[in-house]
């Protein structure tokens, strides 16, 4: 059952609010829409990427009838306390996943973030807590926005490194469903996260191309002031 044919059977429609993330994609606010309800977006924690808890009870309103969460790059949102938030506002919780590697895939996936963990200088390196699988092995690159990350990127591909920009520009900034709406880590990691491969396939040396090609950057790139 798709995301809006949930939202329905909950009894989400017309008049109604529900909140979702802007940093990913923008099927889910088309889902809701396609329900007849408003997408209202909250911020992201800058450390999963998934929606901040503080952001959606402050984004609730006396119209919010769900909140649609989605788990990213193999980091889960802190489902818990969403919940409890679920439970005090009277509100539905959807769960959304990304699509997963195999099971067999996901320790040498690990073994490679373990590796890009340690080797990886002038990057910041994802929080690998909870039990994070590495669907995306996702990096910050420092610098005064978009177009140090984008030169960085571009840069790597020159060298041959597979890597791309996981979310370009964030839902609330979309023609169609562009809010005027303060959600500064969202916009911060649409400019900053670049994801780098981690496929099961990659060998020793492919590894160490890659932190060979992002290290002779990394350091010519300055943190924001």
């Amino acid at each position: 059952m798709g995301t809006a044919a949930m939202l329905r059977a909950a009894g989400v429609g017309v008049g109604d609010e529900v909140v979702v993330p802007a940093f990913g994609n923008v099927e889910v606010a088309e889902a809701v829409a396609l329900t007849g309800a408003l997408p209202v977006f909250a911020d992201i924690d800058p450390v999963t990427y998934c929606l901040d808890v503080s952001a959606v009870e402050a984004a609730v309103t006396s119209r919010t009838a769900a909140v649609v969460v989605v788990h990213r790059f193999g980091r889960r949102a802190d489902i818990a306390r969403l919940h409890e938030v679920g439970q005090r506002h009277e509100l539905f919780v959807l769960e959304q996943g990304e699509s997963e590697a195999p099971y067999d895939e996901m320790a040498q996936r690990r073994e490679r973030a373990a590796y890009l963990d340690a080797k990886l200088k002038g990057v910041q390196t994802p929080d690998g807590g909870d039990g994070h699988t590495y669907q995306q092995y996702v990096v910050r690159v420092p610098g005064n926005g978009r177009p140090d990350r984008d030169a960085f990127a571009r840069a790597l591909r020159a060298k041959g490194v597979d890597c791309r920009v996981p979310v370009k520009t964030p839902v609330h900034r979309l023609p169609e469903f562009r809010r005027c709406v303060a959600l500064p880590q969202t916009e911060r990691a649409s400019d900053e996260t670049l994801a780098l491969p981690v496929d099961a396939s990659l060998t020793k040396r492919e590894m160490q191309r890659i932190v060979s090609a992002c290290n002779a950057l990394g350091g010519l790139l300055q943190p924001a002031f």
